[in-house]
């Protein structure tokens, strides 16, 4: 018997996904006779509204002899979220058609209780194009590589690292703090003396972490938003890796921290680096209104707790200007040759300010690019006591989609491709087309444990930094390790989105949680085969349009199994990839009987033999 409604299949439902406002959604509902039912209405409540409303669906015929066809239409004419389900008023009494779980999709209940979701974005949102079809690079600058340029340092409040393949200093100091303030001066030349390198890894976007100056090697604690750390060079050496990525097709995006700067800068003060002014030395500094103090100086509001990271009030009229005016820190570094702009802990940033940081981007450039750090499904993320507006056409272009990042490790470590593919299509239904085609599809970055590790070696377990520090994966868990670690890639750069490597991942770098996941890239000790792989994968992204902003479905997800086809009016491209321990053998789709595998898989033109832990791809021209 056919369900009831599929919110994800487009004879259900029409558009699929997120709509602009003032889009007409044609609905339809199949509806078994024995319910008896003599009436059904769509039950929609927009998100901020306290009542329903009811739209009465049309009785439309027969499906077959067991089953009836309702259907309706319903345009959403406000920016938002829309919950909707469905009313039968049967013989028997009310029922309703809710969602169900992966495998029975929707269900006929007796009570209401569970929806689904309907985004609305802005008309006309569009996010830039260059991102579409390219390959971020995430580089952690003290850590990536050194131009061999000594600095002329003045502070002495930092530890030079001088065996750039050691592990970062991990252990407290005598005070029992955690410092990170050990450097292995990784600087922007050193960047720029490696764009050849990635350039042939098919990058066309680098995200740099904090450059600003500071006195952590994390940068994240922000001393001078408008000057560039001494350790990592100057503000021409900025430029010129700007202009030097440009002459090869790459963009630069740097971190903004505005929830917070640090307790030692030029804002706040605390242990008096610059001088006598800043808010916590001077109640009449410029500064002092950018800042919460329950009783001055020691008592004020910091990020989670940590007293070096005074926050800042993101709506004073002061900082706003400083960051987002018209010469503000945003317009300063995009002058300077920037695209764009990831946001630090984007949903701690209030709407009011993320609005006018996007004026201030757009009016500079409107093809830069605004990405926000959230880790769950952006779309109806809560926090301010508020639903979020990230993905509406007002504040951000994108996310870092932490969600895709988990359905591709937890299939690749054992868990059943219905649940991964169940995330996957709930970002493609959630998230308003113009955001997916930009998305920020990682498997690592500077806050997670490296991929590699968690695909291959021991579990962590909430083990402590000693065992962290001394754990390294055994030949055979390494080898298992890349292996599955071509696979996630091979899905991160094929899933709607723009893939983002982080510095070392396609190297083999491995390590578990900070700062482990965030030692020096292994020049010279590089696993090739990974590399290579990278390669490969981007050289596919460049060239099979499909995988630019076609159109996504979900082919099979079954146990071990998943596969997907991406397609738009010239190329389609069908990924399939298997993490059994065995060989299995596949029945493609219809219409890729005389495409070539793309990873050498014996293909007859009808049998796909797929090697154990492995995938492939097959692309057709139309």
């Amino acid at each position: 018997m056919p369900v009831p409604f599929d919110s994800q299949k487009i004879y259900y439902r029409s558009p699929f996904g997120a709509v602009e406002e003032d889009t007409p959604i044609h609905f339809r509902i199949l509806v078994p006779r024995g319910v008896r039912a003599k009436k059904a209405e769509l039950c929609v409540k927009y998100d901020y509204d306290y009542n329903w409303i009811f739209v009465k669906l049309i009785w439309c015929g027969t499906f077959d002899r067991e089953t009836e066809i309702w259907e309706c239409d319903f345009a959403p004419d406000r920016i938002g979220l829309y919950w909707y389900s469905f009313r039968l008023y049967t013989i028997d009494g009310m029922r309703y058609i809710v969602p169900g779980d992966p495998n029975t999709i929707s269900q006929i209940e007796t009570s209401p209780g569970r929806s689904w979701q309907i985004t609305c974005y802005k008309k006309g949102f569009v996010t830039p194009r260059w991102p579409v079809g390219g390959v971020m690079y995430q580089i952690f600058p003290d850590r990536f590589n050194f131009s061999g340029e000594e600095k002329q340092i003045t502070r002495t409040d930092y530890k030079r690292n001088y065996d750039w393949y050691a592990l970062p200093e991990w252990q407290p100091n005598q005070n029992g703090e955690i410092t990170n303030s050990d450097f292995f001066m990784g600087d922007l030349k050193g960047i720029t003396q490696k764009l050849d390198y990635l350039e042939k890894l098919g990058v066309s976007c680098i995200y740099l972490n904090p450059i600003s100056e500071a006195y952590s090697n994390h940068r994240y604690d922000t001393g001078d938003y408008s000057r560039v750390d001494p350790i990592l060079g100057s503000e021409d050496d900025f430029k010129e890796l700007c202009a030097e990525a440009k002459k090869r097709g790459i963009h630069v995006i740097n971190d903004g921290v505005f929830s917070h700067t640090g307790s030692d800068s030029v804002y706040f003060n605390r242990s008096g680096r610059y001088g006598s002014g800043g808010a916590y030395r001077d109640k009449n500094s410029p500064y002092f209104s950018w800042y919460k103090f329950n009783e001055w100086p020691n008592n004020y509001n910091s990020w989670w707790g940590f007293y070096t990271l005074p926050e800042v009030n993101e709506t004073d009229p002061a900082f706003n200007e400083y960051i987002n005016g018209e010469n503000g820190i945003i317009r300063k570094w995009m002058r300077c040759g920037n695209s764009g702009w990831r946001l630090d802990v984007a949903d701690e940033l209030p709407d009011e300010f993320m609005e006018k940081l996007r004026v201030s981007v757009k009016t500079e450039n409107p093809e830069a690019f605004i990405v926000g750090e959230v880790w769950e499904d952006a779309s109806n993320k809560e926090s301010y006591g508020a639903r979020r507006k990230f993905l509406l056409g007002e504040q951000l272009d994108s996310v870092m989609n932490y969600v895709f990042r988990n359905a591709i490790l937890n299939f690749c470590r054992g868990q059943a491709a219905e649940y991964a593919m169940a995330e996957i299509m709930s970002v493609i239904e959630n998230y308003p087309r113009p955001v997916l085609r930009v998305l920020m599809n990682s498997l690592s970055t500077h806050d997670t444990e490296r991929a590699l590790t968690v695909l291959g070696g021991e579990p962590l377990n909430n083990r402590d930094r000693a065992w962290q520090a001394h754990t390294k994966m055994n030949e055979q868990q390494r080898a298992r390790g890349i292996k599955l670690m071509k696979l996630a890639a091979a899905m991160q750069y094929t899933l709607p989105g723009f893939p983002c490597v982080y510095y070392g991942d396609e190297a083999g770098m491995e390590g578990y949680r900070d700062p482990f996941n965030r030692c020096c890239y292994p020049w010279g000790r590089e696993n090739n085969e990974l590399i290579e792989w990278h390669r490969t994968l981007g050289k596919l992204r460049e060239s099979c349009s499909a995988l630019w902003d076609g159109d996504f479905i979900n082919a099979y997800a079954h146990d071990r199994r998943l596969s997907y086809i991406r397609h738009d009016s010239e190329s389609a491209i069908y990924c399939v990839f298997s993490a059994y321990d065995h060989e299995i053998v596949i029945d493609p789709p219809p219409g890729y009987s005389n495409a070539k595998p793309l990873f050498g898989s014996r293909y007859d033109g009808e049998k796909l033999y797929l090697k154990p832990t492995s995938c492939e791809m097959l692309v057709v021209n139309l």
